[in-house]
């Protein structure tokens, strides 16, 4: 079923309470209240307990064809510009506004973490691209492949960097919370029409096999193993802040045991969490820093 969808105003049946409106209330997690909304109600949606069971397995099945199919075709057919486009479109006419909503907030999400860490450690990085798409139309520019590429570099770039200066992580003296936005980002997700339908979950699921037809084979087992790596920005943060409650709050772990890419569609949902999750640990640490001085 789908239980009443009103998070605004949130009447509790004690006979019958709403899972996802009572995670919605939950504060245990440091989440934006209304990436949180966005998100838990779409998992309240029609689409996500219709249409998820039937693409879920249809699309795993689809990766094991095109794969077997990569076997035997050039590597060299592929198409990043053709994979975007069709992303932009089934965004725009298909997917609902909170999902597009929560897509859009995940790039500038993802930019500022690689901000705050460079600046915390000291170190310029060059080797990545600033990611902060403020409409759909902005996801066209190869946004999705760039954003895997600059996880990867930033790593390679920052890690290298470090070791030519002989010095590790450290937490500095004061805190740098200039990269992290406390509040809402100027987006435009575009408009909720009657055919935007279809859930965030159910739309990542139905994307992944499009991922394997439309990358190259290594570009897809690349973009499939770079979401474990929100362990290794966990541990960054964590040594930067000296707390190592950002590490507990992660779910993909362990990059270097990569997971099946029949699995990528669960894990970047966790992914998207996960990022959401440490930008809203570090938005409550800017706050008490700022408390603290005004004290």
């Amino acid at each position: 079923m789908v239980w009443h969808n009103n998070f605004e105003d949130p009447q509790v049946d004690k006979n019958d309470p709403n899972p996802w409106l009572a995670l919605y209330l939950d504060k245990s997690l440091p989440m934006h209240t209304e990436a949180k909304r966005a998100l838990l109600q779409g998992h309240n949606s029609w689409s996500r307990r219709l249409l998820l069971p039937i693409i879920r397995p249809l699309a795993r099945l689809m990766i094991v064809l095109v794969q077997l199919l990569r076997m035997v075709i050039p590597n060299k057919w592929n198409s990043s510009k053709l994979l975007h486009y069709t992303i932009y479109w089934g965004l725009k006419h298909l997917v609902k506004r909170d999902a597009n909503y929560l897509i859009l907030r995940h790039f500038n999400i993802g930019t500022e973490l690689l901000q705050f860490i460079a600046d915390n450690i000291g170190v310029k990085i060059e080797s990545t691209i600033p990611l902060k798409p403020k409409k759909l139309e902005d996801l066209k520019d190869d946004t999705f492949l760039i954003h895997d590429l600059n996880v990867y570099n930033f790593i390679a770039e920052l890690n290298t960097k470090l070791s030519e200066e002989a010095r590790d992580f450290k937490a500095p003296s004061t805190i740098n919370y200039d990269a992290i936005t406390d509040g809402e980002f100027d987006l435009d997700p575009g408009k909720q029409s009657i055919l935007n339908v279809v859930d965030l979950q159910t739309a990542v699921e139905a994307y992944t096999p499009l991922y394997a037809l439309l990358l190259s084979d290594h570009d897809f087992w690349r973009a499939s193993n770079s979401l474990q790596l929100d362990e290794t920005f966990a541990i960054y943060i964590s040594k930067l802040m000296n707390d190592p409650l950002a590490v507990m709050l992660v779910s993909n772990r362990h990059p270097s045991v990569p997971f099946s890419t029949l699995q990528a569609g669960f894990r970047l949902m966790l992914h998207g969490l996960d990022a959401e999750i440490l930008h809203g640990y570090l938005r409550e640490q800017k706050r008490k820093s700022q408390y603290t001085l005004h004290e």
